[in-house]
Parts: C-alpha cells; sequence; structure tokens
C-alpha cells in the first residue's frame, strides 16, 4: 500500500473527498491540524506496525472469529468466577425483549418517541423496590461502584457533612472508583474487618464514628466470601451517630436475605448484572440506588426516576419523570450532580428477568445457591491443604485457601484450564492476607457434574 492513498471500505472519513469537505468544514488544512495541541513529546514517532486490511467482508469474519476461539469462556468451560460479574442463567426471552426495535433504538426517547421504555424503567424500578424494600429507584448508573460514588455523595449533600465510612472488606475496585468519584471535596476512610468472620469490627467502626460522618457503607454478603449478620447493628450505630447507612446487595441473594430497609438501611446500592445480563468479558453491568420515598433523599438523585401520572382517561395511567429538573439534563450546571448515557437498555433486561423469576423464583434460586455452596465446601474441605480461611455461612462467593497445598493460586488455575475449567479469582493482590486464596463463586447454573469435575481435578493438582 506504500506510496498509494488507501480508501477503507469501513472506514468512509478515509475517502480523500470525505477527508477535504470535514477539514474544510473546521477549516484545518491536513489531519495534524487537529492534533497540534498534542505536546511533541506525547507524540508517537514513527508508523505504527498494523497488518494489512482485509477486504473480503467474508474473510475479515473469519480473521476476527478465528481470534475470538482462543478465549476461554464460560461455554465451553466450567466456570467458578465470580466477585462482581456472575455466571447465572438469562432466558432467552430477556434478550429477545432487549432486543426489540423499540428498546434498541429508543436512546433516552422523551415521550413522543418513548414506545413504552419509561413503563419498562418503571416497573423495573418498582421490582428493585421490591426486592431491597424501597420504594424509590433511580434509572441504571454505569455500575454498581458508579451507584455507590453517586449515593456517596447524595449522602454529603443530605446531611451536609464530608466524610464516608466504608468496610475495608469490600471490592478494592469498587473502592477505588468510588474515592476517584468523591475526591476532593470528600474523604473516604476504611472501617476494619475481622480476618476470621470477614464481618465488620464494630469497635473500629464506633471508633471512626463522629459528627462529621455522612454514610456508612458495608456489602452484604461481602466481597469476601461471608454473610454479614450484623447488618442491623452497624445501621443503628451510623444512625445514633447521626450518619446514614448504605448497603451493597447482590440482588438475587434478597429472596432469602432481608431486605436492607427491612432492617433500617437509608440506600441499597448493587449491581443489574446477575439479574439476567450476560457476563460479556466483564459487562454488561448497570448499577441501581434505592431509597425511602422521602423528599430529601429523591430531591438528591442527579438521575432519572420515573413516576406514575394520571391522563385525561380516567382508569389510565401514564409515566414520567420525578423532580426532574434537579438533574444536569434540565438544570445543565446547576444539576445535583452530572450524568451522561449510562445502560437504561440493561433494567429493561432486569425488568423481564424479574419479572419472570417472581418472588417465589428468587426463593428458589438463593435455597438452591445456598445448597450448592455448602455442597461445594463439603467436598473441597476433604481435599489435603485446602481450607477455608473465611468462616460461616457463604452466598455465591467464598473464599477458598490453596496456601497448604505449596501451590500458588496462578498456578492452579494454570493447571485447572487443563481440564476445561476456569478457577476462582485470586485473591492474593487485593487481599495478602490471605494468602494464596481464591474467590469461587457457584450458582444456580452449576450441576452436580460440574462440581464434580472440579472435585478431581484439584485432588490431582493439589497432590
Amino acid at each position: 500500500m506504500k506510496g498509494k492513498q488507501f480508501v477503507h471500505p469501513y472506514i468512509p472519513n478515509s475517502e480523500p473527498a470525505v477527508k477535504k469537505e470535514m477539514l474544510d468544514a473546521i477549516g484545518m488544512e491536513s489531519v495534524e491540524g487537529i492534533y497540534k495541541g498534542i505536546p511533541d513529546h506525547l507524540r508517537f514517532k514513527g508508523e505504527m506496525e498494523l497488518p494489512d486490511p482485509i477486504i473480503s467482508e467474508y474473510s475479515l469474519q473469519r480473521h476476527v472469529e478465528g481470534l475470538l476461539s482462543q478465549n476461554r469462556n464460560a461455554k465451553n468451560n466450567i466456570c467458578f468466577l465470580g466477585g462482581g460479574t456472575w455466571n447465572h442463567y438469562v432466558p432467552s426471552v430477556v434478550d429477545t425483549i432487549m432486543e426489540r426495535d423499540e428498546f434498541l433504538t429508543c436512546y433516552v426517547g422523551d415521550a413522543y418517541t418513548d414506545h413504552g421504555k419509561f413503563q419498562a424503567l418503571f416497573e423495573s424500578s418498582s421490582m428493585i423496590g421490591d426486592l431491597t424494600g424501597f420504594e424509590a429507584c433511580c434509572t441504571p448508573t454505569y455500575d454498581w461502584a458508579n451507584a455507590i460514588a453517586i449515593a456517596c455523595r447524595m449522602a454529603e449533600r443530605t446531611t451536609g457533612k464530608k466524610e464516608i465510612l466504608v468496610a475495608g472488606n469490600m471490592s478494592p475496585d469498587r473502592l477505588l472508583i468510588v474515592v476517584n468519584y468523591c475526591k476532593p471535596e470528600m474523604k473516604i476512610t476504611k472501617v476494619g474487618y475481622d480476618k476470621e468472620t470477614g464481618l465488620m469490627d464494630m469497635n473500629d467502626l464506633k471508633a471512626k464514628l463522629s459528627d462529621q460522618v455522612a454514610c456508612v457503607y458495608f456489602e452484604n454478603p461481602t466481597y469476601v466470601g461471608s454473610l454479614e449478620e450484623q447488618a442491623a447493628d452497624i445501621v443503628k450505630a451510623a444512625h445514633a451517630a447521626g450518619a446514614l447507612a448504605m448497603v451493597g446487595v447482590d440482588p438475587t441473594s434478597l429472596g432469602i436475605l432481608e431486605a436492607p430497609a427491612a432492617y433500617g438501611a437509608d440506600y441499597a446500592v448493587g449491581d443489574l448484572q446477575p439479574l439476567g445480563l450476560h457476563m460479556s468479558y466483564g459487562g454488561g453491568v448497570g448499577g441501581f440506588i434505592a431509597t425511602k420515598d422521602d423528599k430529601e433523599f429523591l430531591g438528591e438523585y442527579p438521575s432519572l426516576l420515573y413516576g406514575l401520572c394520571e391522563t385525561r382517561q380516567e382508569g389510565e395511567y401514564g409515566f414520567g419523570e420525578v423532580f426532574y429538573e434537579r438533574t444536569s439534563y434540565a438544570s445543565r450546571e446547576k444539576g445535583k450532580d452530572f450524568i451522561g448515557t449510562t445502560t437504561a437498555l440493561h433494567g429493561i433486561a432486569a425488568a423481564v428477568y424479574m419479572a419472570l423469576m417472581g418472588p417465589q423464583g428468587f426463593k428458589e434460586m438463593g435455597e438452591g445457591i445456598l445448597q450448592r455452596v455448602a455442597y461445594t465446601k463439603k467436598h473441597l474441605a476433604e481435599i489435603p491443604g485446602v481450607e477455608f480461611p473465611v468462616k460461616g455461612c457463604s452466598y455465591c462467593d467464598f473464599l477458598v485457601d490453596f496456601n497448604g497445598t505449596g501451590k500458588s493460586v496462578k498456578e492452579i488455575n494454570k493447571a485447572l484450564l487443563e481440564y476445561n475449567i476456569l478457577g476462582g479469582k485470586d485473591m492474593s493482590q487485593e487481599f495478602p492476607e490471605y494468602g494464596q486464596s481464591a474467590l469461587y463463586s457457584v450458582t444456580e447454573v452449576h450441576t452436580k457434574e460440574d462440581l464434580q469435575a472440579l472435585f478431581d481435578a484439584l485432588k490431582k493438582i493439589c497432590a
């Protein structure tokens, strides 16, 4: 291609006439003018070593599919990865409805282009409210971490205080995003936890609570695989100090665990991913924030809220935005916070999933997961050198300690690939206090045969 001007079939702007027309429109002679603001020492010198373009669409498709086939996925491997994105079953009707034109192409549609999107999101929020015990829930945020961060800023505005206490056993990735989102105005302080139980250290919590604390955040189930049995006590301690309480939840667990609102929490946050969303390389995700139906909470949401409104037709209802003026869409720089395109489509998928499951479905799934986890722990404990550093009951995720085997998690996971098994998440960097431990996840998709394959493989690898 050297010496010739190539027009890429998949990049229309590479056509000379089109490129010139665009440059003329912005008053530049060449593409170099676009990059002149970048300091010279940051500019790449030379040519990038890229392969020649594949002109044939058929050949290109085969090439890309060949690259993708090198990935190990949860369809042709038994997957035990969790910790924020879980391998749950997604009914085919969820994808069918989510991909309908009126939802898939209705980008932030207003009432006249809505075609049912407002109602679908209202129903989604309502069902999240049923699970968490709250009356109000916003349209989806980017993910769970973003939901925590937004709710922290909501709590800061509600209380006028600048410090947030967070559980030390929370996901480090989520914590990093919260710290980044809330700086520099707010202070994020970690509260210690008990290494053996995985539960929050109540003495440390009480020592760090003060009249400057806006909110206390903790997760149940916890990231390290325990169930936070002290949830009600944490909320009570926060309220006694004049602070609000926020709980991070796996929504699928709420078919068997107490709803956060029932033990007095002020916020519930979490991710929609377990509710009918495929894992998709760490996605798809979408956070939610649920609160009480009080103006002091509703007025601080920066995101969209949908509610019922009456119409001229008796007995007929419409669906509209609540307190729209508080958003940056309506008030621009005077908005409560700044939000952009998020994951409303995933909220619609979650609505379909929750409607299909119903209360009994969530209860049965939760009980089945608890049984599978207990069964898995029982049989893993029979393997020499394998232990469980966090005691007590677990839901989906639980820590497996391989220190006694003399092998690292990295070595074990590499060996498991030979058996077409994706092992647990290596926790040796995030929580070094547990040494060579991995976070395993067991859900309703794991059969007895899947679990037996794991037991047999680990017995050989750890021998």
